[in-house]
């Protein structure tokens, strides 16, 4: 399994509804990208101060899989539609499990 893990901190200015309309377009993406096998994303709980605000785990079979995903268009779209504004730092990791 190959396993890619994004971390968010948002701007100050965004709003918790941005936040929750962006990672619930983003959780559509598994009915779109067929090479996603999991996929997970949700906001911290707020139990530890300086935690990143939100993050998504996704898992693919293979480093292509998640190529697909990384470059497909409805994907893409939704960065620059819902992420990029709103995202102050972003912090990611793939990784073969």
């Amino acid at each position: 399994m190959f396993r890619h893990v994004v971390l968010f901190r948002f701007t100050p200015e965004s709003t918790p509804d941005q936040h929750e309309s962006m990672l619930a377009a983003l959780r559509t993406l598994p009915s779109v990208i067929p090479e996603i096998r999991a996929y997970r994303a949700g906001t911290d709980a707020g139990l530890v101060e300086g935690n990143w605000q939100a993050v998504v785990v996704a898992d693919f079979d293979d480093a292509d899989g998640w190529r697909v995903y990384a470059n497909h268009p409805d994907h893409r779209q939704m960065i620059a539609e819902l992420v990029q504004p709103i995202v102050a730092e972003r912090a990611a990791v793939q990784y073969e499990s």
